[in-house]
C-alpha cells in the first residue's frame, strides 16, 4: 500500500513547514523519525528545510532492517546526496536528545491484543493450528495488562455488546514513555490512520480494525499469507494521549490530517509548481491527501510535547483535542 510520503512530496514539504516553525522558535537541533521507509520522506523534507535555511544538526533513522538502510541510502544518493552527511542510522533513540521526533503510520504496525466480548464477560483471542492452518479460537484472559485496559475501558463508560470484537495495543503505553524518557526537550509528531476513543469502539464498529494489507489489496483475513502481508490496527488516539500525559508529555493538538497539512501551507506549495503538468498533478495529489473518502479523515495528526511552550501552526484551525 502506498503511504502519504510515497504518494506526494507534499505531506513532506507540510511536515518541513511545521518542524521550520519549531525550530525557529524552540532551540532544537535533530529530527528522529522511526521507520523510514524507502527514505522519501526524509530526503523531502530536508531538501524543503534546506531551502528554508533551517537544516537540522542531524537527522536520526531509527531502523534495524539492512535492507530498509539500504533502500534508504540508494533513495538519497538519488535525491539528495549532498545532504547524506545530515544522515544517521541508528538502532535506538539517542538518549538525552532535543529533536523532533516523527512517527508516520508507525503505531498502526505495532503488535496488538484482540478481544471478544460474550455474554458472561470478556476472552483473549488466541491462535492455534489445526489441520496444518492457523486458525482462531477464545478463552479466558491470560493477560493481566489486557484485563486491566478492559476495566479501564468501561470504567470510562465504553461498553460492548455481546460477540463485540476489537483490539488493544498493550505496547503503545511503555513505547512512548520509553520516548519521553530519551527525549531531553522536544516534540513529538504521529500521523496515522486512526479515531479517538469514543469512535474507535463505536457500537457499529463491532469486528474490530484488523485489517491485512497484500499485494495492493484489503481483506481481514490476517491467518493468510504468514510473513508475507502487513497487518496493521487502526490508532486509539485516546490512548496516545493518555500514555503520553503519564510519559510526562503534554498534548499539544490534534486534528485530521487534512487541516493539519492545508494549515502548513499545502496549497500555496501548490503554486510552487515548475510547469503545467506538475501543478496538475500536484492538484490530484492534494485532493488524495485531504478528501473524506480518501486520507483526508482517515488519517490523523497528533502532537505531543516535552517542556514546550509553542502554538504549533498544524493545529492552528479546527485543533479537536477535545475529543480525546
Amino acid at each position: 500500500f502506498v503511504t502519504a510520503p510515497e504518494l506526494s512530496p507534499l505531506f513532506s514539504r507540510c511536515l518541513a513547514a511545521q518542524c521550520a516553525q519549531i525550530f525557529t522558535h524552540l532551540p532544537l537541533a535533530n529530527i528522529v523519525e522511526f521507520g523510514a521507509g524507502s527514505g522519501i520522506m526524509a530526503a523531502d523534507i530536508l531538501l524543503h528545510l534546506e531551502k528554508l535555511n533551517l537544516l537540522p544538526q542531524q537527522y536520526y533513522i531509527v531502523d534495524i532492517s539492512p535492507t530498509l538502510k539500504k533502500r534508504q541510502q540508494a533513495t538519497w544518493q538519488r535525491h539528495c546526496p549532498h545532504l547524506l552527511n545530515k544522515v544517521s542510522w541508528v538502532d535506538v533513540m539517542p538518549n538525552d536528545i532535543d529533536a523532533i521526533v516523527l512517527l508516520n503510520e508507525i503505531l498502526d504496525a505495532m503488535p496488538v491484543e484482540q478481544f471478544v466480548k460474550t455474554v458472561s464477560g470478556f476472552q483473549q483471542r488466541f491462535i492455534a493450528a489445526a489441520d496444518a492452518e492457523l486458525v482462531f479460537y477464545d478463552a479466558d484472559i491470560e493477560n493481566k495488562e489486557l484485563s486491566t485496559a478492559l476495566r479501564h475501558l468501561e470504567n470510562e463508560g465504553i461498553s460492548f455488546t455481546a460477540d463485540y470484537v476489537s483490539e488493544i495495543n498493550l505496547q503503545l503505553k511503555p513505547w512512548l514513555q520509553h520516548i519521553a524518557q530519551h527525549l531531553r526537550q522536544g516534540v513529538i509528531l504521529c500521523c496515522d490512520y486512526g479515531y479517538a476513543r469514543r469512535e474507535y469502539y463505536h457500537p457499529q464498529r463491532s469486528r474490530g480494525t484488523l485489517q491485512c494489507h497484500y499485494q495492493h489489496r484489503v481483506h481481514d483475513r490476517p491467518l493468510w499469507f504468514p510473513g508475507l502481508q502487513d497487518i496493521t490496527s487502526h490508532v486509539d488516539f485516546t490512548a496516545v494521549a493518555e500514555a503520553a500525559i503519564e510519559g510526562g508529555l503534554e498534548v499539544l493538538g490534534f486534528t485530521l490530517q487534512s487541516l493539519f497539512l492545508l494549515n502548513n501551507g499545502l496549497l500555496d506549495l501548490v503554486s510552487t509548481a515548475s510547469n503545467v503538468v506538475e501543478r496538475v498533478r500536484y492538484n490530484q495529489q492534494v485532493k488524495q491527501l485531504t478528501l473524506p473518502d480518501e486520507m483526508g479523515e482517515r488519517f490523523k495528526v497528533i502532537a505531543l510535547g516535552k517542556r514546550t511552550d509553542l502554538s504549533l501552526q498544524g493545529f492552528a484551525t479546527q485543533d479537536r483535542s477535545y475529543e480525546l
